[in-house]
């Protein structure tokens, strides 16, 4: 499996002094010459974190793939067909939430997330829809035109080391199985950590995992090279 690192949090500390200082720029390099395949943002309609700069820059600077993570509003599809990031992961968004809570209700709106696809996909640009494990996500994110989902692990990471862990996984797996068949890639994040992320391995053919929260807390520690060396190692 293939590591996308999310530095979100990179951002969210240098705008708590609101200077400069961490730089999410030099963030995403560490994690680029460190294993990382890619570098995920998310640029929120608030600007809470990543601002539009850091997503303007990003752009430049990468040497991996720029993967942004975004809401269905005209917006921010604006600002995808403008800068033209190697993927978009399309997200639910609400301002008060503290992080993602859950996955985009595909079916609940096809035919808008449909014609949201088609516009980035005729630009070349790759859409994941981040969806909840379940059957009627799946199928509808299929009908979408979008080449990948990503499988939200949210209940699986909180239910770890549970009674209910072995339920939530069996989901992951049902759903990356069925998204397979229908001609669908599967990423997955959400949650993941140092403990969690290895039965992600019993899933096949899961493309990348995208992580940020756990890999920037373990590099308050470590730093942020052997953070993001770590995982790699464990996403291989």
């Amino acid at each position: 499996m293939l590591l996308g690192v999310n530095i979100d949090h990179v951002a969210t500390l240098r705008n708590a002094r609101g200077g400069k200082e961490p730089s999410v720029i030099r963030a995403a390099e560490v994690c680029e010459d460190n294993g990382a395949t890619s570098i995920t943002t998310h640029l929120r309609e608030d600007r809470r974190h990543i601002k539009d700069k850091d997503v303007r820059t990003l752009i430049k600077k990468l040497k991996t793939n720029l993967n942004l993570e975004m809401a269905v509003t005209e917006e921010m599809g604006e600002i995808a067909l403008e800068i033209k990031p190697h993927s978009v992961c399309l997200v639910p968004e609400k301002r008060e939430e503290i992080t993602t809570e859950g996955g985009l209700d595909v079916a609940g709106q096809l035919d808008k997330i449909t014609e949201f696809v088609k516009k980035l996909k005729d630009a070349g640009i790759i859409v994941s829809l981040f969806i909840d494990p379940s059957e009627e996500q799946v199928k509808a994110a299929a009908q979408t035109g979008a080449q990948f989902i990503e499988m939200h692990t949210g209940q699986y990471s909180e239910a770890f080391g549970t009674d209910r862990e072995d339920d939530e996984f069996l989901k992951l797996k049902k759903s990356a199985a069925l998204a397979q068949t229908l001609g669908l890639k599967v990423n997955a994040g959400h949650g993941l950590n140092y403990e969690n992320v290895r039965r992600m391995h019993e899933i096949p053919g899961l493309y990348e995992l995208n992580i940020g929260h756990s890999i920037i807390s373990r590099a308050i520690f470590t730093g942020l090279s052997a953070a993001v060396r770590e995982m790699a190692d464990l996403t291989k």
